[in-house]
């Protein structure tokens, strides 16, 4: 059975693009495929504790040896990645804010990089381990950053398509958004431009 992951990142519950265009592509992505298992992962709903001294201690303690405390905090980051790496597909609401990602996809992806499970340590260096996944990332932003004088701004695509990649997900789609604050007409050109990448993604 095919299993798509999704994961919501935006504080906001109501009015938000990238939870609105995700459920979209969630839609389309099951009609593609008839009884596919979603899997949704709201990280505001239910907050990701951050890193700690104990947690980053757990990470490089074998699990034979870690402490109680140790192992009590690190039974959510390996239900994370038990999740990701079960997963066909994985779909994650983006919105841009102040430039980068929202703390609580940040803390997600902290608990998800895991030396010997998502990747690992070899001759030529850090190896990906989470490979044959396909990424559809959807980002919203009230300004324009695909190009032009702000492009530069944009810490949400670059680091999202960097930090999958050094997991393995190189097979990696962006939906966006984006000039969503320049008024209502921008909005409407903005989602039908982000409906457009979603066919074609989704064809």
């Amino acid at each position: 059975m095919t299993t798509i992951l999704h994961i919501d990142s935006s504080v906001r519950s109501a009015g938000s693009l990238t939870r609105q265009l995700g459920a979209e592509v969630i839609a389309k992505l099951q009609a593609a495929t008839p009884g596919a298992k979603v899997v949704t992962r709201d990280i505001v709903s239910h907050p990701l504790p951050h890193l700690t001294e104990q947690l980053i201690g757990a990470y490089f303690t074998p699990a034979e040896q870690r402490n109680a405390e140790q192992a009590h905090a690190i039974t959510t980051s390996d239900a994370l990645v038990d999740e990701l790496l079960a997963a066909d597909t994985i779909v994650i609401g983006a919105p841009m804010y102040n430039f980068s990602i929202t703390s609580g996809l940040k803390a997600w992806i902290d608990h998800i990089a895991r030396v010997g499970r998502t990747f690992q340590y070899g001759a030529n260096g850090p190896q990906g381990l989470v490979t044959g996944k396909k990424v559809i990332v959807v980002v919203a932003s009230g300004g324009v950053y695909s190009q032009g004088p702000a492009a530069a701004y944009d810490h949400v695509t670059t680091y999202l398509r960097a930090a999958l990649g050094f997991l393995g997900m190189t097979d990696v789609s962006f939906v966006v958004a984006e000039g969503v604050s320049m008024g209502e007409a921008a909005v409407a050109q903005a989602q039908a431009k982000a409906r457009a990448q979603i066919d074609a993604i989704a064809a």
